[in-house]
């Protein structure tokens, strides 16, 4: 009995360990995947003009982008091939925050409200993360539900393009940041629970929401404390 005991204590202890090491290298990798978009963002402001021109094909160029990405990544997960897709992603990424970057830029305040939300972002991170290391329940029935609401959105969004309703623009990016922070607890909860043992594809799935979070966050601050003066 006391053998069973010390080896059911060490299978659990290295089973914690391996899931420490994922979040450890998820968390690691969403680092250096700033490097990427950062580079992507200035280089998106120099093209925001031409995603200004044309915002329905470059919503439709970013969104099949993102899933073509998104599948060669997956494909790719356990070899460095997929963090070097990733890191190009993430380059892609930051590209598509050019827009929302320089109407922001534009503005007295933009410099300031651009920390601003990058903050909220990482306070939303912070938030999600202790909730799913503390609580350690697995949030994975969510995933559906999440799913349906972010397909919803986006179909909604793209839809929005054509009738340009500001009040509709604003409620989808507060719903947005909603739906994508319970991404954001979903995906640190499989890891915490071992849900997702690939810290590629962990990372992936972080930063997915992570972007849509700060670019949302940003829009409704731009809307609601935009000084163009």
């Amino acid at each position: 009995m006391q053998s069973d005991l010390r080896v059911m204590t060490a299978g659990a202890g290295a089973l914690s360990a391996e899931r420490n090491k994922v979040l450890r290298n998820t968390y690691l990798l969403l680092a250096l995947t700033m490097v990427p978009t950062v580079i992507g963002a200035v280089v998106g402001i120099q093209l925001a003009p031409l995603f200004f021109k044309h915002p329905i094909v470059a919503s439709l160029v970013m969104l099949g982008a993102m899933i073509g990405f998104q599948m060669g990544i997956a494909r790719n997960r356990n070899s460095g091939l997929g963090v070097a897709l990733l890191l190009g992603f993430t380059f892609f990424m930051g590209a598509f925050l050019g827009p929302v970057l320089s109407v922001a830029l534009s503005m007295k305040n933009g410099p300031q409200l651009i920390g601003l939300a990058a903050v909220g972002t990482g306070g939303v991170m912070l938030a999600m993360s202790t909730i799913a290391t503390t609580v350690k329940k697995d949030f994975s029935f969510m995933g559906k539900f999440l799913m349906v609401g972010m397909i919803t959105l986006l179909v909604i969004g793209l839809a929005n393009m054509f009738f340009q309703l500001p009040a509709l623009a604003l409620v989808l990016s507060a719903l947005t940041i909603v739906v994508f922070s319970l991404f954001l607890l979903m995906d640190v909860s499989r890891i915490v629970n071992g849900g997702e043992t690939n810290y590629v594809i962990a990372a992936t799935g972080v930063y997915v929401s992570l972007w849509a979070i700060f670019s949302n966050l940003l829009n409704l601050l731009l809307a609601f404390a935009g000084n163009r003066e």
